[in-house]
């Protein structure tokens, strides 16, 4: 075992920041997670808005990959993302996925889970045309998850595409949003001496069922 390996699993960490109690966290999960959203916000947390994102294909193999929220309500999260893609193809297969967010600054993890389904387009539009020029041109330029031989096609690709479309690139036909609709919600708050605070939120009925779980 190399001197590195031996020095990992002596890594501790004791968590002390905060806590998360029944009587002081919401009973709507997503009033929770707009709190904790917000304070992360608030305390310029790194990319507060990204997640991890996993998926399940036919080959019953999980993968995960990060992809940031663009928006949520009481309908679910959204992302965007190239449906051609790794993800977009196991999605079509099994649309259930799950989502987590870090927030390590705050001591915090926020688990999701739930079925997807694509957005509407003209949501999709809206966002597509609200970001900057060159990432509407990168959503024709890349065919993501696809082998390339280097960066060079890339390159190319944005030329092409830039001096086909000029300002005006249309949203591609492969590229979208997700909409993920929770079934169930976690709220991972760490605690001193690992006995951390877990809120779990799961449906019953039209309402939310609040319950802590053991670390």
């Amino acid at each position: 075992m190399s001197e590195l390996q031996t020095s990992i699993a002596a890594l501790r960490k004791s968590y002390e920041r905060a806590e998360l109690d029944e009587s002081a966290s919401h009973a709507d999960p997503l009033q929770q997670f707009d709190q904790w959203l917000g304070e992360a916000i608030a305390a310029q947390v790194p990319e507060p808005n990204a997640m991890t994102l996993a998926t399940v294909g036919s080959d019953l193999k999980p993968s995960t990959r990060i992809v940031l929220v663009k928006g949520y309500d009481a309908r679910g999260l959204v992302f965007y993302t190239n449906y051609d893609s790794r993800k977009g193809q196991e999605l079509a297969g099994n649309p259930y996925a799950a989502l987590q967010f870090h927030w390590v600054e705050l001591e915090r993890v926020v688990r999701i889970e739930g079925v997807v389904e694509k957005t509407s387009a003209a949501e999709s539009d809206a966002y597509y045309d609200s970001r900057p020029l060159d990432s509407r041109i990168g959503a024709w330029a890349s065919p993501q998850s696809q082998v390339i031989s280097g960066r060079g096609v890339l390159v190319a690709n944005a030329a092409r595409y830039g001096a086909q479309f000029l300002l005006k690139p249309p949203r591609p036909p492969h590229w979208g949003g997700y909409r993920l609709v929770p079934s169930a919600w976690q709220f991972w708050q760490g605690r001193k001496s690992r006995l951390h605070d877990r809120l779990n939120y799961r449906q019953d009925g039209g309402g939310w069922v609040r319950e802590r779980l053991a670390p």
